[in-house]
């Protein structure tokens, strides 16, 4: 959990405003981007995989298979290890997206 961004809130707001109305509302401020709350995107695993929601399960299946037979990171084996590490991370999020688009559609 992170803490930092309310405390921070908490003193940026009593000090610009010296009450502790401004040391409240800065401490709210905090919470919310400690909590994304001003993150203008969110995790959409069908833009992950590059579909719409009315994609087929085949296009589904066929979209994972791609994607993650491109950015396997076994498939990488002589590249360089930064980049061995961005394609572990887009690997991860292919097979995250990819079980939470199924887990939607069993429901």
């Amino acid at each position: 959990m992170r803490w930092y961004g309310k405390l921070l809130g908490f003193v940026a707001g009593w000090l610009l405003v010296r009450h502790p109305a401004g040391a409240a509302l800065g401490l709210v401020l905090g919470h919310a981007l400690d909590a994304d709350w001003f993150r203008t995107t969110r995790d959409d695993p069908y833009e992950v995989l590059g579909l719409t929601p009315d994609a087929s399960d085949g296009e589904l299946e066929r979209a994972y298979r791609r994607l993650i037979a491109q950015y396997h990171p076994d498939r990488l084996g002589g590249v360089a290890p930064d980049l061995r590490e961005q394609a572990e991370e887009k690997a991860r999020q292919i097979n995250a997206a990819y079980e939470r688009v199924q887990k939607q559609r069993r429901k």
